[in-house]
């Protein structure tokens, strides 16, 4: 497997990556909040005391993509050898019935095990033993023939199991290949390709404060439709007095194309401009520390060009994974004709002038902004197109 350190350095981390190495604590005073989604997208949520587990029986066939492949395996190699063994009895069984074990019946029968003339007739030749009566069961099911056992027309009971047999095999086929088949293409394996930067960043953009994370795909096949979603989790409390633990409040998110829908060819830049509606009205720097009540979820949802399925990708940020005063370094360039992407600077940011209160007082007191010095726009260099001198061609003179 194709290590993703050569991707993106280490300190930038993709979406379905958890970190390799745990930093070591900073703060030994107290414990780090706990995740509601971790880094890799996965939720961090145990689910205890289920005493209804029959539900999951009634869907068996997402029970078992749910499971682990080992587990996953062991249910498909057992399937089948109970299916193989389980018929193999009824075989030996019919053929006991019929009397073709018998060894008084099998001296009519020709040295190579033909039928002899007028001679007694088997329900299925070469059957001596359940050890032969188990081959020919796999046989039937996988319509593996070799020649040497065979269905006649004497039993009616054999020619009904035999269709049973066939019939049973196909609908345990579909099952378990239909699951392997699930498993290896489930739409989390593409969202290991769609990356978000290891921070996210609170500066200026407009004059209004701004929350920021950059976001990614490595793929050259697109995710089409794609959709970005952005949730506040904090613990919160009612008037009524009601405790929320995990309160989950949507704020909006803005983009260079506009709105949720965005065009994933490039690396973006989502950001939330951070106004009266947003939770984070009321945040400022001297908040983002690690034991900080707050946790934001990025989801970006979208549909596979080459599958169709749908795929999702979460990841979280918590409140000392946001930087203040920090903003992206431009990793889109122009060369030769064509845009470059510069993953290695996917997570870099630099420092910009950005006061320390929140969004609430900057809006309250606009004269904070006089206390900023502000750099100036950075302006574009446009390509310097070369002209042809011009010739003009007079007349020789005669």
């Amino acid at each position: 497997m194709l290590s993703r350190k050569g991707i993106i350095p280490e300190e930038y981390v993709l979406t379905r990556l958890a970190e390799d190495v745990p930093e070591p604590a900073r703060y030994r005073a107290r414990e780090r909040r706990a995740r509601f989604v971790g880094k890799n997208g996965a939720c961090n949520v145990a689910h205890k005391n289920i005493r209804e587990q029959g539900r999951f029986l009634q869907d068996v066939f997402t029970t078992l993509v749910d499971l682990k492949w080992p587990h996953t395996l062991i249910i498909f190699t057992m399937s089948f050898l109970c299916s193989w063994l389980l018929f193999a009895m009824v075989w030996w069984l019919i053929a006991f019935a019929h009397g073709d074990l018998d060894q008084s019946t099998r001296a009519t029968r020709g040295d190579s095990g033909r039928l002899g003339a007028g001679g007694f007739v088997p329900c299925v030749t070469e059957m001596h033993s359940f050890t032969s009566a188990f081959l020919f069961s796999i046989e039937v099911q996988v319509t593996i023939g070799f020649g040497g056992r065979m269905m006649t027309e004497e039993c009616p009971a054999a020619i009904f199991m035999l269709i049973l047999q066939n019939i049973v095999g196909l609908v345990l086929n579909s099952i378990m290949l239909g699951c392997i088949f699930m498993k290896t293409a489930q739409a989390h394996r593409r969202a290991e390709t769609l990356i978000f930067s290891k921070h996210a960043v609170i500066a200026l953009r407009e004059g209004k404060l701004c929350f920021m994370l950059r976001v990614g795909d490595l793929r050259k096949s697109m995710i089409i439709s794609a959709t970005i979603h952005m949730q506040v989790v904090k613990k919160t409390s009612s008037l009524e007095g009601e405790v929320v633990p995990l309160n989950q409040i949507d704020i909006q998110m803005e983009n260079p194309v506009g709105g949720n829908s965005i065009f994933l060819v490039s690396p973006l830049i989502i950001y939330h401009v951070i106004d009266k509606n947003s939770p984070l009205y009321e945040v400022s720097q001297a908040n983002l520390h690690h034991h900080e009540d707050l946790e934001v979820i990025v989801i970006l949802e979208g549909v596979v060009e080459t599958t169709g399925i749908t795929t999702q990708a979460r990841t979280s940020y918590l409140a000392d994974e946001i930087l203040w005063g920090q903003r992206f370094v431009p990793i889109v360039t122009e060369e030769d004709g064509q845009y470059s992407v510069d993953y290695s600077k996917f997570g870099k940011t630099v420092k910009v002038p950005t006061p320390n209160c929140t969004a609430k007082q900057l809006e309250e007191d606009r004269s904070i902004m006089d206390t900023i010095s502000l750099s100036p726009r950075s302006t574009t260099r446009k390509r310097s197109v070369r002209l042809k001198p011009k010739f003009t061609i007079a007349d020789e003179p005669s």
